[in-house]
């Protein structure tokens, strides 16, 4: 099986066992078999969307991708890939619940959000959270945090869920 994969989506296959794969932006200008790539990403070969922008996010998609492997990862397997990501091991699998009322300004935020513990709100907010490519389309004025899209972080989904977590562990 020839598999596809985008820049992004790179180290879980290489976590996953899948060693003989092709990176392209745009898998549809390759020939493939399979394309794994991000959910919101749309192609016409045959796909298997992952979500990487939480901690058990990540680790879902380790799991389905070593399935496809033929490698099925336990999960303390897919775990001990997480050591020395303090924050990505904090939020596996958490139930926090944090009396901060947040407003996103988009879908992988509000995973991540969520994911947090904290409480997702329209009106009344006490942060308003926005991806770097929609700075100039927030309507409000205070107490904004901006987080780093895709192009502004690292490919590894560990080291970018670092990143932005610790963005948003300064709101606690």
């Amino acid at each position: 099986m020839k598999i596809i994969t985008t820049p992004m989506c790179e180290e879980i296959l290489k976590l996953a066992g899948i060693s003989d794969y092709i990176v392209n932006k745009d898998p549809d200008e390759e020939d493939g078999d399979l394309a794994i790539l991000l959910s919101e990403s749309k192609v016409k070969m045959n796909s298997l969307p992952i979500k990487l922008n939480t901690s058990s996010q990540v680790f879902e998609s380790i799991k389905k991708v070593s399935k496809i492997a033929e490698n099925d990862l336990s999960d303390e397997e897919i775990k001990s890939f997480f050591k020395g990501y303090d924050l990505s091991c904090k939020y596996l699998n958490s139930d926090f619940k944090r009396d901060i009322n947040v407003k996103v300004y988009s879908r992988f935020l509000k995973d991540i959000v969520l994911d947090m513990g904290f409480n997702l709100v329209e009106n009344n907010p006490d942060f308003i959270v926005y991806p770097d490519y929609l700075k100039n389309d927030v309507q409000e004025k205070d107490n904004l945090v901006e987080i780093p899209s895709h192009g502004f972080v690292s490919k590894n989904p560990f080291e970018r869920i670092e990143a932005r977590y610790s963005i948003l562990e300064t709101l606690i």
